[in-house]
């Protein structure tokens, strides 16, 4: 296979697709927080349990949808950063992701549990039975990533033999956080506008913001596994690499 790297104008191309995915990602931020502003009443916590309830969409669309696509395509995105600060900066961004995770999920189940008059189910739609399967996969991902690539004294083979498994599974969690954030927008739908049959504004609002996931989960998959954009490894990645198998079989 060409290991060479990608020529100019592929470059130029995932610059482009680059910050459209940085702009479509922020711009579901945006319109999610306005969602919830203008539809849902805003944010509140334990006291007001439907308010508290709004924190899980917001909180979950920074963690398992921008933070985690950005996460996945850090090696690419800073492509001349060397790799070592870049595993770094990867993890951080998946810790931050499973911060924002573990509070939207406290905020959802507060409030099904705090309801007034009486509690919400929890764990029987298919959105939540996706979601956390997604949330476990990912906390999985992250286990294994960092005591594979972070952790010091594992074998430069045994990284190179998990790499695959490590990316097949990290694109699945992200590819499943999608599919649960759209089973999620149905579900809030359904539950909350009366009048959703004749898609009054806040139906607008919800399909579009389905859709721009959608569009943000594609671009992230795409520039991922398409190999003219992979990252090539810098000189000082090899030299690193030399010198640590060197140290390993010493």
């Amino acid at each position: 296979m060409d290991n060479s790297p990608p020529p100019p104008s592929a470059l130029n191309n995932f610059r482009i697709m680059y910050l459209v995915t940085q702009l479509v990602g922020i711009t579901i931020i945006i319109l999610v927080s306005c969602w919830i502003g203008i539809h849902l009443n805003g944010l509140g916590w334990s006291s007001r349990p439907s308010l508290q309830f709004n924190w899980h969409p917001l909180l979950m669309s920074v963690g398992m949808i921008f933070l985690y696509g950005n996460s996945i395509l850090i090696y690419r995105g800073f492509r001349y950063a060397r790799k070592k600060p870049l595993k770094i900066m990867h993890a951080t961004i998946h810790a931050a992701a499973f911060i924002f995770t573990v509070i939207a999920l406290v905020a959802v189940f507060d409030s099904h549990n705090l309801a007034k008059p009486r509690p919400i189910p929890n764990m029987y739609t298919l959105h939540s039975w996706v979601g956390l399967s997604a949330v476990l996969l990912f906390s999985l991902q992250y286990v294994f990533g960092f005591s594979s690539y972070l952790f010091p004294g594992v074998r430069e083979q045994l990284r190179s033999s998990y790499m695959p498994v490590h990316v097949f599974f990290g694109i699945a969690g992200f590819v499943m956080a999608i599919a649960a954030a759209l089973l999620g927008l149905l579900e809030k739908a359904i539950f909350a506008v009366p009048d959703y049959a004749v898609l009054p504004p806040q139906g607008i609002l919800i399909n579009t913001i389905g859709l721009l996931f959608i569009v943000y989960g594609g671009l992230v998959v795409f520039l991922v596994t398409k190999y003219q954009y992979k990252r090539h490894p810098l000189p000082e990645d090899v030299m690193l690499l030399t010198h640590s198998a060197s140290v390993g079989s010493s």
